[in-house]
C-alpha cells in the first residue's frame, strides 16, 4: 500500500490547514494512505495511536516533546491526545508541553485516510528539539498508516489479529 506525502506548511492542502486548531504553525506534513476499508476518524485514529500511549509514544511525546498526555483511558482522548475538535470527516488531537503545542489530524475522504501533523513552535526550544524528531516521525507515519488499516479490516473481518 502506497502512502502519499507532502511536507510544508504551504504544502499541505488548505482543506486540511483549515481543520488545526493552531492560528499559526511552524511544521504541517500529510500523509494518505488510499484503502477501502470503511471506518470514522476516531476508529482510524485509535487503530493508529491506541487508547492510551505506549512505552515508546510516552517516550518520544512526554519524555522528548514534554507533551502533557493523559494517561488514562477517556473517550475524550486518544492515546492521552485530547480530542479537540471533530467533524464528520476528521477528528483532531491536541496536546502541548511548555515550548510547542501539536495537532494530529485524522481525516476519511476521497477514498484513503490521512494523518496530518501540526506543529508550533511556542518557544525557542521547539525549534531545536522538534526538528530531528520530524525526520523519525515523516519515517514512521506510513507505517502508521498502513498498520491501522490493517487493524481496521482485521476487526471489520472479525479477525484477532490483522492478515500478513
Amino acid at each position: 500500500m502506497v502512502v502519499g506525502s507532502v511536507m510544508g506548511t504551504r504544502d499541505v492542502p488548505a482543506s486540511v490547514r483549515a481543520l488545526s486548531s493552531l492560528p499559526d504553525f511552524n511544521y504541517a506534513d500529510h500523509f494518505v494512505l488510499a484503502t477501502t476499508v470503511e471506518a470514522t476518524p476516531e476508529r482510524w485514529a485509535r487503530a493508529m495511536f491506541g487508547d492510551v500511549p505506549d512505552a515508546t509514544e510516552l517516550l518520544i511525546w512526554r519524555g522528548f516533546l514534554g507533551l502533557r498526555l493523559d494517561r488514562r483511558r477517556s473517550p475524550d482522548t486518544v492515546a492521552g491526545w485530547r480530542i479537540g475538535g471533530r467533524g464528520d470527516d476528521w477528528v483532531r488531537l491536541e496536546a502541548a508541553s511548555w515550548f510547542l503545542s501539536g495537532n494530529l489530524l485524522v481525516r476519511v475522504a476521497d477514498g484513503g485516510v490521512s494523518l496530518a501533523t501540526f506543529v508550533r513552535y511556542d518557544l525557542p526550544l521547539g525549534r531545536v528539539v522538534w526538528p530531528p524528531l520530524s525526520a523519525v516521525h515523516r519515517l514512521l507515519a506510513p507505517g502508521l498508516l498502513r498498520d491501522a488499516a490493517a487493524k481496521v479490516a482485521a476487526a471489520e473481518r472479525g479477525d484477532r489479529e490483522p492478515r500478513p
